[in-house]
């Protein structure tokens, strides 16, 4: 396949760029992340870098194609206050959507049941939203008032090369509730353990004072 045929494509089928655009983008996050935690290629887990390229092609830059389309249909003008509209928009409907598929889909592209998937979403979600709430209103607005629409989703794709490799991170972050230690419960248990003894004691005392009389 030539050069012009696959260009001619893209042009006729945006939303193919963007899906072919994601196959490298996010399984290049993935890599680029666990380098950072000190992998090479003898420990990369490949399993997961695979589930990042499937959910980036094929859930990520449709959905996101879908979004483009609907916003530039409601807001056609490239204009600063259509693009700021937009990005403020995004970031209370696409956004939310697009964190919580992220880590319920890819919980269960690793084979989770749905109660971990949805966990999981519970405890990464919030911090990645907060994260994403300060980043991507001004990747958007540039994307929205600077960028031409056919061309969107690969410029939305190159920008989050950096996010996707932050989501990465928060993907395989650990996050527990601190449990309670052996030695905080026999802490909290010490006061009544003491409490008795001081009963026993006052009954003693008191059986003492009744064989004295």
């Amino acid at each position: 396949m030539s050069l012009s045929v696959v260009r001619n494509v893209f042009k006729k089928y945006p939303i193919a760029k963007g899906m072919a655009t994601y196959t490298i983008i996010w399984p290049t996050g993935c890599f680029i992340q666990q380098t950072m935690d000190g992998k090479n290629w003898r420990t990369y887990d490949y399993k997961q870098c695979m589930n990042f390229a499937i959910f980036g092609t094929f859930f990520v830059a449709p959905t996101l194609y879908g979004w483009i389309k609907l916003s530039s249909h409601m807001w056609p003008t490239m204009t600063l206050k259509a693009g700021l509209t937009k990005a403020v928009v995004e970031q209370f409907t696409y956004g939310p959507f697009a964190g919580t598929s992220f880590f319920f889909g890819m919980s269960l592209l690793e084979q989770k049941t749905v109660d971990e998937a949805i966990g999981e979403v519970k405890k990464k979600f919030p911090d990645t939203y907060k994260v994403g709430i300060c980043v991507w209103p001004v990747v958007q607005t540039i994307n929205f008032t600077l960028i031409a629409e056919h061309n969107r989703v690969p410029f939305v794709s190159i920008c989050s090369l950096v996010w996707t490799t932050f989501l990465a991170y928060m993907k395989q972050r650990s996050v527990s509730v601190a449990a309670p230690t052996s030695t905080t419960s026999a802490a909290a248990l010490q006061p009544s353990s003491m409490s008795s003894i001081q009963q026993q004691e006052a009954i003693s005392q008191k059986q003492a004072a009744m064989v004295a009389l």
